[in-house]
């Protein structure tokens, strides 16, 4: 008899589902637009079932597919949508349903939150207040335009003849003939940039005096409220941050620097005539991904965002507005490691034991069956290989020099 069932994914799967609903009820997404949900369930083999584990990415790629088919994760968690309008055919020469057919192969489901996590009360909206509230170890560093340095780039032919120097004087106490070595051709290859960089997927470690998150003195509301969901009172898109006392800049960029992982740089619009250092904020308002639609309209100082557009930023800036944005992924994939990975577990334990006890009392189990729901462990993992389409090359040493931002 085949244990391969065609009408039902593994029970472990049913538990990450319910636990993900508890978490983030589909009622708080944005109905006008989003796909939330079990976007693929894959049907359950308990003969070559998946670990019990989940893998959280913000992005389904093909790399993070990659990396849940070679973990044997049960379900991936992925913040977007892989899947937003309808089908009219699946097939292997589109990379996004080449990643889904593949999944499902594999017994792999997909369930994704989006917008429902954005909403909830301690969400990814409340995360990034949480952080643009923070305090960093007193005294706050005193941060200041950088100005461009005036050194020459380096080059390979440079370093060439440091080397050739070296070595001739470590051989004095040799021939002459020793010291008349053939030299290879001299190459006059800038080295100005760095391989592209991202944020960190570390969560910000408190422990260790970094980053305290939500402890300057502020009051906060929501932008735009979700009603009627019931046990999630204060739902809603968008924070409004407003601090009792005016901050500076200079120190929101490094809060937010050190909230989401480090990133090397983020793109800052100021208002011409105006220095970063000068600068004071009242009040913050805030959206993760593409913030126009939530933040449109919001009287704030500083607009904190995933990303606006062109004539978005150069509309804020011209009605005195601050803008910080962090590419769009990046204001999200920090609060799958710094929250949802703790939360999801602590939940997902409770569930899986609800379903074992229900799937062991509800039909008689074959030995494979006995085995899947005897298995206790849960694991929640947040992906290594998922990113953002966008790295930060750095200019180290070069005679281009850019305008400093005033």
């Amino acid at each position: 008899m085949s244990t391969y069932t065609t009408d039902r994914a593994s029970p472990f799967t049913r538990a990450v589902v319910s636990s993900m609903r508890r978490l983030y009820p589909e009622a708080l997404a944005d109905q006008s637009f989003d796909n939330t949900g079990l976007l693929l369930e894959a049907p359950f083999d308990p003969i070559r079932r998946q670990m019990n584990s989940v893998l959280l990415t913000i992005d389904l790629t093909k790399a993070v597919a990659d990396e849940a088919i070679e973990r044997k994760d049960c379900v991936v968690v992925a913040y977007h949508p892989i899947i937003f309008r309808g089908f009219k055919s699946l097939t292997l020469s589109d990379c996004q349903q080449q990643s889904i057919l593949r999944l499902a192969l594999e017994g792999i489901s997909v369930y994704s939150p989006h917008t429902a996590v954005d909403a909830a009360p301690g969400g990814l909206a409340d995360w990034l207040a949480d952080i643009v509230t923070g305090h960093l170890p007193s005294p706050e560093p005193a941060t200041h335009t950088a100005h461009p340095e005036k050194s020459s780039p380096e080059t390979i032919e440079e370093e060439e003849e440091g080397e050739v120097e070296s070595e001739t004087n470590a051989s004095t106490e040799q021939p002459a003939e020793a010291k008349k070595k053939p030299q290879r051709p001299r190459m006059s290859l800038q080295r100005t940039y760095s391989k592209p960089t991202y944020p960190s997927h570390r969560p910000v470690d408190t422990s260790k005096n970094d980053l305290d998150p939500s402890s300057v003195d502020h009051t906060r509301s929501v932008i735009s409220p979700v009603t009627g969901v019931e046990g999630f009172e204060g739902a809603g898109f968008g924070r409004l941050v407003t601090f009792n006392e005016p901050q500076p800049l200079t120190h929101l960029v490094e809060r937010i620097a050190h909230g989401v992982g480090s990133p090397k740089g983020f793109p800052l619009a100021i208002p011409q005539g105006k220095q970063v250092e000068d600068i004071q904020i009242r009040n913050v308002g805030v959206s993760a991904g593409s913030g126009h639609s939530v933040l449109k309209g919001v009287e704030a100082d500083l607009l904190f965002t995933g990303e606006l557009s062109h004539h978005e930023a150069l509309a804020a800036t011209e009605k005195g507005q601050c803008v910080i944005t962090l590419f769009h992924s990046n204001s999200e994939r920090g609060f799958l490691s710094s929250v949802l990975k703790e939360k999801l577990t602590e939940v997902l334990k409770e569930e899986w034991e609800r379903v074992r006890n229900e799937v062991a009392e509800a039909q008689e189990l074959t030995p494979e069956w006995e085995d899947a729901v005897k298995d206790e462990d849960v694991l929640v993992e947040c992906s290594e290989r998922d990113r953002d389409p966008f790295g930060v090359v750095i200019l180290q040493s070069s005679k281009q020099e850019g305008k400093p931002l005033s």
